[in-house]
């Protein structure tokens, strides 16, 4: 059986930061992940997407953001379960916890933190009848290496900051970018709504509004596009690429059954203390999590990890005290005692 104080549900930025959070508490943590390798969506769906609202970072790839928490938390010494999945949890007489994987691996913690973003998921896909002949052929839900667009023409349907991004992004490695989208209003960023605007103008990116991909045009592979703009007659467009960006159907699954309150497949949490689910000790953060005003944003889990490993700390040891201290005063000491350079977080200091 695998020991520690903190076992964390999902290695996502949200749980990887947790990690250093609780380091810097003394806390040790172990992270259970379906996937193979830590990073959640950053790794797995969009490594080379780039992200623009992590602080300090005007902009910074999802994968090196991974590989930057990574480095950052090695000090800690975390433990990993990887590939496999939280199945069960058991709550014990001393309030500690028990949580077991679809692999029968068991792991016994004094706090559970779920920071599972999205739960499992699997893209939204539009409505159509032959889409699924196309797939791997022409139409991908998921972007995860930029290069294979290049200098290809390529259609991305979707209104979200996803699809907004991406158009950015690929406008400088396709042939030709086309964002086709049903309504004439963006639910993305303002600041990428603008940009894809300003790219428009500039010739580099053909927006298509309101209008909804009808057809999809070839035998073996994507050739084209059927396109049916609001008010018009359906047209054709030639394309090597079709990305409907539509978002993911996200989905709790065994997380659902341990007793929490979940409220639309999100569990609910109490923001206004250390975001502790209904169960003592058994806390959620990140996308996983909701509560009035809630923002699913990374940095936002960065903050909610922060606050849940000091109401930790105190669970954990209600008897002692802590003063905060900035790391830039006395560096970061690791498990083994060595010092290192204080990155600038705030620390906090046990006596």
């Amino acid at each position: 059986m695998i020991t520690t104080d903190i076992l964390i549900i999902g290695a996502g930025p949200t749980g990887l930061f947790t990690v250093f959070e609780a380091g810097l508490l003394k806390l040790k943590c172990h992270l259970i992940d379906a996937l193979p390798q830590p990073g959640g969506q950053c790794s797995e769906i969009y490594p080379k997407k780039p992200i623009y609202d992590i602080p300090a970072y005007p902009e910074i790839l999802a994968g090196d953001l991974t590989d930057n928490l990574m480095e950052q938390i090695k000090q800690f010494e975390p433990g990993f379960t990887l590939g496999e999945r939280a199945d069960t949890l058991e709550k014990q007489e001393d309030g500690t916890f028990i949580v077991t994987t679809n692999k029968g691996t068991k792991h016994h913690a004094k706090i559970v933190a779920i920071a599972g973003g999205l739960g499992s998921f699997e893209p939204r896909k539009p409505k159509l009848e032959n889409i699924t002949n196309f797939e791997d052929n022409g139409v991908e839900y998921i972007i995860k290496e930029p290069e294979l667009y290049r200098d290809k023409n390529v259609v991305i349907a979707g209104g979200g900051d996803s699809a907004l991004d991406w158009s950015i992004f690929l406008a400088d490695v396709a042939k030709s970018v086309t964002l086709v989208h049903r309504r004439n209003e963006f639910r993305g960023a303002l600041d990428s709504v603008e940009k894809v605007q300003e790219l428009k103008d500039a010739g580099k990116v053909k927006l298509i509004t309101p209008a909804e991909i009808t057809g999809i045009l070839g035998d073996d592979k994507v050739t084209g596009l059927t396109i049916q703009k609001k008010g018009e007659e359906p047209f054709n467009v030639e394309t090597d690429h079709f990305i409907p960006l539509f978002g993911l159907s996200p989905k709790l699954g065994p997380l659902g059954d341990w007793g929490l309150d979940i409220e639309k497949n999100a569990i609910k949490v109490n923001n206004a203390l250390d975001y502790q689910t209904n169960i003592p000790g058994v806390y959620a953060i990140g996308d996983v999590n909701t509560y009035p005003g809630k923002l699913k944003l990374i940095l936002c889990g960065f903050h909610e990890a922060t606050l849940m490993c000091q109401s930790a700390f105190q669970r954990i040891f209600p008897d002692k005290k802590y003063v905060m201290k900035y790391t830039t005063v006395g560096g970061v000491e690791g498990f083994d005692g060595t010092k290192k350079e204080a990155p600038k977080a705030v620390v906090k200091a046990i006596e």
